[in-house]
């Protein structure tokens, strides 16, 4: 369906501003960290709640080969894919083409990489450039099983050597290229799969990090170059075999939830991913993703976009648009990146589902998306949040994942790259329970809803569930649909009898292999024909939102159309305060005698105040010593008496996350009173929940 270290002992010399830290000040209580500006000098930089390793920032020219072009052998690619490895983890200096769909100079050029491109049968040349920070060589004989050459790739990702043949080391010799032989694979009697790994487990598996682990098959290139610079292993078992997959567990059990991640992809989907969710394990597929130890070296701060306000509740049909496969990195890379530079892009609103680990796989791929879409493309996580989690497989009737208690180190971790990442909405595959339910709303506030895919493989429909009266879970019907004409016929009856009488709610998700945005606009047409002047197709934002809004459920006032927002002056510009970007150059600051400041929010209609959120500068990626410190919420009804609901002194985190007594009003005014270490108030962005009374 899908196309889909050593642990690093040194934290080698970086230069960078205070990261981020937020914590939910009610109800949660987790830690979360947030978006950084990070400069690292040379060496890598892994800190704890990071899934995958951020590396320098690139060289100002990169050496190129082009691998495809070159039909290097899968041998002469695995060496390659090593020097990359070694080299790139002191800083990127190595570029490596092999599969671009989307044009072979494209990302480099949107993201001003250098790439002086050698010749590929000169590739002998980009090795003894380097040949000095190679530590030695692996030998390995992949005549006797292609496995060793997974096997030969972990262990030269620990000794900084490069894996090769007989024929390779000759080579090198012959090209002056003295590296002294570190191990000897070619001396064990093993030929299949399960002791060729069971043999890794014994002897490697303990020196490896267990933060990672890469499942890829072992004559495919691709992220090689991300195991071998953070000493993670490289396996390739099949999950539906009894015995590879007895073997694949000894590798899982010893990952932590929660804080290890899967990379690359499984011999057959359902049941690959369906084992790592067992273990409380995500998986980031990312079998044809090039170039991570070049794209996780860019610049981390990540660009949210501005949030629209979204349109007026009506008695319409609203109808959410979800593109599948966002969770698989190489589809962001390549695929997606096709598809977003199609007509009819920005015409309606699209939900794109992309993945949250792009903040350490590419920030520099998730800024393009973000700093080029417009004000109808919207960006959801894919499935289940932070990496693929398949909770329940509908397929195969079989759940991977049951209590909400298991289900917790994955929910607060998805909640770490939502907030990082900057996506409010999940798609969910393919059910969860409700204690799940209960692990999203607890762990995940950052969100606004969920979708759930529904495969209609059994004689009941899913519903839309609601949770803890908060956070709505709707099914995608239909799902993973092979063209807009199955979402046409699937609706057509319902829009067609649609009488106006009250709002409804419609979601479904279409395979972006199959479908783009030129097809969506054609949807849009045929859909307007049933039911003229009806359809609202929605961004994923605005659906959750106002479907809690007409089902008296707390929503985020600050996306009403109306609202008003006054401050006291500010050098930036008053709608800052409430533009959905948390950004540094979205950031309201103000500077007011006496080192006080306000913002006041009119929704125009009084509603049931329940929760604020206040994203401060740390949030932004500025040092956490500027977040405000001191500061008190107010609600009124008729803005002049004035309720205060909840006050905050010495606050140093950099997000305050608050429920609040439930207090009816129409304004809301966040009054500053010590703005931080200069005086100078700076706001990300406020939000304030409520609902309909």
């Amino acid at each position: 369906m899908k196309l889909f270290y050593r642990q690093l002992l040194i934290l080698t010399c970086f230069i960078s501003l205070p990261v981020s830290v937020l914590y939910a000040q009610q109800g949660t209580n987790q830690y979360i960290p947030v978006s950084q500006h990070q400069t690292i000098e040379s060496g890598t930089y892994w800190p704890a709640g990071q899934m995958l390793p951020h590396f320098a920032t690139p060289a100002s020219q990169l050496d190129g080969i082009d691998m495809k072009q070159g039909k290097l052998s899968s041998e002469e690619k695995t060496m390659l894919l090593a020097v990359q490895g070694i080299i790139n983890k002191r800083q990127p200096r190595i570029f490596l083409y092999e599969h671009f769909s989307e044009g072979k100079h494209k990302w480099p050029r949107l993201l001003n990489l250098s790439v002086n491109e050698l010749e590929a049968t000169q590739y002998m040349r980009l090795v003894s450039k380097y040949k000095n920070e190679l530590k030695g060589v692996i030998l390995y004989d992949p005549e006797k099983s292609v496995h060793y050459l997974n096997l030969a790739s972990t262990v030269a990702g620990l000794e900084d050597a490069i894996p090769v043949t007989s024929q390779l080391y000759e080579l090198l010799k012959q090209q002056n290229i003295q590296l002294p032989v570190l191990a000897d694979l070619r001396k064990l009697p093993y030929t299949k799969a399960t002791e060729i790994y069971e043999y890794m487990y014994d002897q490697y598996w303990k020196k490896c990090t267990h933060r990672l682990l890469i499942s890829l098959p072992p004559q495919r290139g691709f992220v090689r170059d991300l195991a071998v610079a953070s000493g993670a292993a490289i396996v390739w078992l099949d999950a539906r075999d009894w015995k590879e997959n007895t073997v694949l567990r000894k590798f899982m059990k010893t990952m932590q939830p929660g804080e290890s991640i899967i990379t690359g992809w499984y011999a057959e989907e359902r049941s690959g991913i369906g084992l790592a969710t067992e273990y409380g394990l995500s998986t980031i597929p990312s079998d044809f993703y090039e170039n991570t130890t070049v794209y996780a070296g860019m610049q981390q701060q990540i660009q949210y976009p501005e949030i629209p306000k979204m349109p007026a509740l009506e008695n319409k049909i609203y109808l959410a648009l979800y593109m599948s496969d966002g969770d698989n990195v190489q589809y962001c890379q390549h695929a997606m990146s096709e598809l977003w530079d199609k007509k009819g892009r920005g015409v309606i609103p699209i939900n794109w589902t992309i993945s949250p680990g792009l903040v350490d796989f590419g920030p520099g791929l998730l800024n393009h998306y973000y700093t080029t879409a417009t004000p109808n493309d919207f960006f959801a996580s894919g499935p289940s949040g932070m990496g693929y989690s398949l909770i329940y497989d509908a397929h195969n009737y079989l759940w991977n994942a049951t209590s909400g208690t298991d289900f917790t180190p994955y929910a607060k971790l998805t909640q770490q790259y939502l907030e990082k990442s900057g996506l409010r909405v999940i798609t969910i595959w393919d059910e969860v329970n409700q204690e799940q339910m209960g692990a999203y709303v607890r762990n995940c506030r950052y969100l606004y809803g969920l979708t759930q895919q529904d495969w209609e493989r059994r004689p009941y429909k899913v519903p839309t569930y609601i949770q803890d009266h908060k956070l709505a879970f709707v099914p995608n019907l239909p799902c993973y649909a092979n063209g807009v004409d199955v979402i046409y016929s699937f609706w057509r009856d319902t829009i067609a009898k649609f009488d106006g009488s009250h709002p409804i709610f419609l979601s479904a998700q279409g395979e972006s292999w199959k479908m783009g945005p030129d097809n969506i606009v054609a949807l849009k047409k045929r859909l307007e024909e049933l039911s003229p002047g009806n359809i609202v197709i929605c961004r994923g934002d605005h659906f959750f939102n106002l479907h809690n809004q007409a089902n008296y459920l707390p929503f985020n006032l600050t996306l009403l159309p109306k609202m008003k927002i006054t401050s006291s002056p500010t050098s930036t510009e008053t709608k800052f305060a409430a533009d959905g970007t948390p950004c540094e150059g979205h950031l309201w600051i103000s500077k007011k005698e006496g080192n006080r400041a306000w913002i006041q929010f009119d929704f125009k209609n009084e509603y049931l105040i329940s929760r604020y959120v206040v994203r401060h500068a740390g949030n932004a990626g500025l040092p956490e010593r500027l977040n405000t410190r001191s500061f008190s919420i107010e609600v009124s009804q008729d803005g002049k008496k004035w309720t205060r609901v909840d006050i905050q002194k010495g606050n140093t985190v950099s997000v305050t996350d608050v429920d609040i007594t439930p207090t009816s009003g129409r304004y809301v005014r966040l009054l500053i009173q010590d703005a931080g270490e200069d005086g100078i108030a700076r706001i990300g962005d406020v939000e304030i929940y409520g609902c309909r009374k």
